[in-house]
C-alpha cells in the first residue's frame, strides 16, 4: 500500500484496502478555462465548480482533456490478465468541491479501448465510460494519441512533443490545482457518490501539442476553446478504493 499523501494541508489516508491497483502511463493534460457559471450549470445538484486564476487573475472554472495509458487494470489479489488489463483512456473533465471542502473530479466522459472495462466501470463506479477504439503510439520525445467513439461519432487524436522535465507541482500553483486530485465524484439517481484514489504525486514535463482534432469537449455540452496549458507525466502507480454514498 501506498503511504498517506499531503493534499492542499490534509493527509489523506486509505480507507480500508483498495478494491483495484492500476499503472497510469504516458499521460498529457490540455486544460483550457471556462466561465464557471457555464459549467456550474453542468454539474449535479450538490457539487460546486472548483476554480483558479487564469492569466488576467479572473477566477476561471478549467476543462480538462486528458488522454493516457491503463496498465496493470486488475482488482486487488488477481493476476494481471494479458489483453484486458492493459488499454488506452480519454477523459473530459472539471474540477469541483461541496461546500467548499473536498476538492475532486467531476468527468463528463470517459472513453477506454476496453469494453469489459467500461461495463465494471458505469455499473460499479457510475462513470460516463464509452467504448471506443483507440491507440498510442510512443516515439523517444513524442507520443500519439488516437480514438473514435464506437457509436456517435465523438473522436479525439492528439500529437503532442514532451520537453523536460519540470519542477513538482506545488500547493497554490495552476499545475497542482490540475493534476493532483485524489478524489472524484459520480452520481446515480439523486445519490453522490465519491472514489478515492492513491497514488504519488505526478512528475511532470513540458509539452507542445503539434495535432489536435477533437469533438469530445463540445460532445459533453462545453463550448471548446483553445487549450492554454499542456502538461505530459510519465504516470504513476495507482490505488483504487470503492466508492462511498456522500451524507
Amino acid at each position: 500500500m501506498l503511504d498517506p499523501i499531503e493534499y492542499e494541508g490534509i493527509r489523506l489516508r486509505p480507507i480500508g484496502k483498495a478494491a483495484m491497483r492500476q499503472r497510469w502511463r504516458s499521460l498529457v493534460f490540455l486544460h483550457f478555462p471556462a466561465d464557471p457559471a457555464e459549467i456550474q450549470a453542468l454539474l449535479p445538484s450538490g457539487l460546486q465548480i472548483d476554480t483558479f486564476p487564469d492569466a488576467s487573475g479572473a477566477e476561471r472554472a478549467w476543462i480538462g482533456l486528458v488522454p493516457f495509458r491503463m496498465e496493470g487494470v486488475t482488482p486487488r489479489g488477481v493476476p494481471e490478465i494479458p489483453g484486458i488489463h492493459a488499454f488506452p483512456e480519454t477523459n473530459v473533465r472539471t474540477y469541483v468541491n461541496r461546500d467548499g471542502r473536498n476538492p475532486g473530479v467531476w468527468f463528463f466522459s470517459l472513453e477506454a479501448a476496453n469494453t469489459l472495462a467500461c461495463r465494471v466501470a458505469r455499473r460499479f463506479f457510475h462513470l460516463p465510460y464509452h467504448e471506443a477504439t483507440m491507440s498510442v503510439v510512443e516515439s523517444p520525445g513524442s507520443v500519439e494519441y488516437r480514438s473514435k467513439r464506437r457509436s456517435g461519432g465523438c473522436y479525439c487524436d492528439v500529437d503532442a512533443t514532451v520537453g523536460q522535465a519540470l519542477a513538482q507541482p506545488i500547493p497554490g500553483s495552476l499545475e497542482f490545482f490540475l493534476v493532483e486530485r485524489y478524489l472524484l465524484y459520480s452520481v446515480r439517481g439523486n445519490q453522490c457518490f465519491t472514489g478515492r484514489v492513491f497514488h504519488k504525486p505526478y512528475s511532470v514535463q513540458s509539452a507542445n501539442v503539434t495535432l489536435l482534432r477533437e469533438n469530445l469537449v463540445a460532445a459533453a455540452g462545453i463550448q471548446p476553446k483553445q487549450f492554454v496549458h499542456t502538461l505530459y507525466s510519465p504516470g504513476v502507480e495507482v490505488e483504487v478504493f470503492r466508492l462511498r454514498p456522500e451524507a
